[in-house]
């Protein structure tokens, strides 16, 4: 039975000196992410020019990238700019539950994202028939209801922990290791599941990923034409940044013992993927994206 109410999120306790500075630098950089990607569904949504698999799976990424951020980033901002630090033990478990979900959904739709790619450079024939709406929509699909699915399980053995030790969480949301690390009860059905989850999610889309970009840069080496081996990389750049940042910051954060796990350590890095990837993904997307800046442009002459 668990004995907690209520837990208390510490934030960034140590830093309060800093808590105006902070506050306006977390806001800004939430405020940049939420708008950039609402102007990515927006252009994806009304310009026919971008009705693309590509850019329907970067819509996919936008909406998953506000909703990474709106679950973490605004009850950091009040805890930074309140003395009320507290959260209630169902809303530490609902938020652990639409991380984690969004975290799984994310895997999954970077490698679809890279399944489009590959039929787009080693399929280019068949690309429209084989990446038809239906196709796109199931794809789609697949990675929201596994991401919700493969969450349920880790939020469930979580929920059934007795906190009792201490509510005090040295993070600024409910993340799976800081509250292992309360846990009085044994957590190795917890560590098992999240282990299990990791192979059968994790590393199956990692190695899905890494081997659909084999396949594409050998097709993009056999291309005779250096303009043309140019383009067909550059429409693959966007992803693979996105790819790479995401699976060094996961990595860099989760895959080690919890024993030598750091919570001020890690505290950073959950900055770093909770607030500043998702505020560089529309940018990673769109700077260099021709079909997204005329479409904006077109938008812009329309309005004004």
């Amino acid at each position: 039975m668990t004995i907690a109410r209520e837990f208390i999120i510490l934030g960034f306790a140590d830093h309060q000196d800093m808590k105006v500075p902070l506050f306006l630098l977390f806001l800004v950089m939430y405020l940049l992410t939420v708008i950039s990607n609402l102007i990515i569904i927006t252009l994806v949504c009304l310009d026919n020019h971008l009705q693309k698999p590509m850019y329907f799976f970067i819509c996919n990424m936008s909406f998953i990238d506000m909703l990474y951020s709106s679950v973490t980033v605004p009850n950091m901002l009040k805890n930074i700019i309140t003395n009320n630090k507290s959260i209630s033990f169902q809303g530490c478990m609902s938020q652990l539950f639409f991380f984690n979900s969004l975290g799984s959904l994310e895997y999954m739709l970077l490698t679809s994202m890279a399944y489009d790619r590959y039929v787009a450079i080693c399929c280019p024939l068949v690309y429209h028939v084989t990446m038809n709406k239906k196709v796109c929509v199931t794809l789609a699909s697949v990675a929201w209801g596994g991401g919700f699915a493969a969450a349920l399980p880790l939020s469930v053995l979580i929920s059934s922990l007795c906190y009792c030790a201490s509510t005090q969480i040295n993070h600024f949301f409910c993340d799976l290791t800081p509250l292992l690390k309360l846990a009085c009860d044994d957590t190795s059905a917890v560590e098992y599941a999240v282990f299990a989850e990791g192979i059968i999610i994790v590393l199956n889309c990692f190695l899905l990923t890494l081997t659909t970009y084999v396949y594409i840069i050998s097709a993009i080496f056999k291309i005779s034409s250096k303009e043309s081996r140019y383009k067909a990389f550059s429409t693959c750049t966007s992803h693979l940044t996105v790819v790479i940042l995401f699976y060094t910051m996961i990595a860099s954060m989760y895959m080690k013992p919890s024993s030598s796990y750091d919570l001020d350590e890690g505290k950073g890095f959950a900055i770093l993927y909770v607030v500043i990837v998702p505020m560089l993904n529309p940018i990673i997307y769109t700077l260099r994206n021709k079909d997204v800046n005329e479409a904006f442009n077109r938008l812009i002459r329309i309005k004004f």
